[in-house]
This record gives C-alpha cells, structure tokens and sequence, in this order.
C-alpha cells in the first residue's frame, strides 16, 4: 500500500493486477475521494487533483471540507483507568484531557524509538 501527503490529506493507493491500474483514496476523512492512474507519476498527480477538485467542490457547494485528524479522538480503557486519569487531573488543576495529552506527549518519542 502506498501513502501519499498533500495540503494535510493522505491518500493510500493499491494496485491492482487484475486492471493493471492504481486506485487510490483519501484515508480519514468520511467523505468518499477516490484518483486512479496507470503509472505511479500519474498516480501522485490523480492524488493532488482528487485533493485540489475535493477542496473546489466543498467550496463551491459552500460546506467545510473534512480534515483528517481534527485533534480529537474517542478512547476507550478500562474504568479504573479512566477514574484514576480523572483523579490526576482534579489534584494537578487540569483537564482530563491537558493530562491525557501531556502523556500521550511523552510517551510518543520512547514509542517512536521503539519502532525503529
């Protein structure tokens, strides 16, 4: 599978054997964004027009485009994990969601380095 980024869209693509062609679509957004090319140089360019023409299309029919990652995200965990988050945050004075970022923060680099 391929990944492509353009104007913070990402498009994944296959090919396919059967058609000879790669087809592609945008990844987390709801809308559905689909490009095709037969050549992979053609394919990056399917990728941009499909963005450019999506973007044209929201505006022109005067709604907001979706974005991928909006910055928020539902997360499901234990109760007693949830509970003790919520405890931590009271006694610090922040958010559940100020001390979930700051550990979902501090845990990305030692995540990172681990999958390397």
């Amino acid at each position: 599978m391929t990944h492509l980024e353009y104007k913070g869209y990402v498009g994944v693509a296959d090919l396919s054997e059967a058609d000879g062609v790669f087809h592609g679509k945008l990844a987390n957004i709801r809308d559905l964004v689909t490009f095709e090319s037969a050549t992979a140089g053609g394919l990056i360019k399917a990728f941009h027009e499909a963005v450019d023409d999506y973007l044209a299309d929201c505006a022109a029919e005067g709604r907001e485009p979706d974005r991928p990652f909006k910055g928020q995200f539902n997360v499901r965990t234990r109760p007693e994990l949830h509970r003790a988050y919520a405890q931590l945050a009271a006694r610090e004075g922040k958010s559940l969601n100020e001390v979930v970022t700051d550990a979902l923060e501090s845990a990305l680099p030692k995540l990172q380095r681990g999958s390397k």
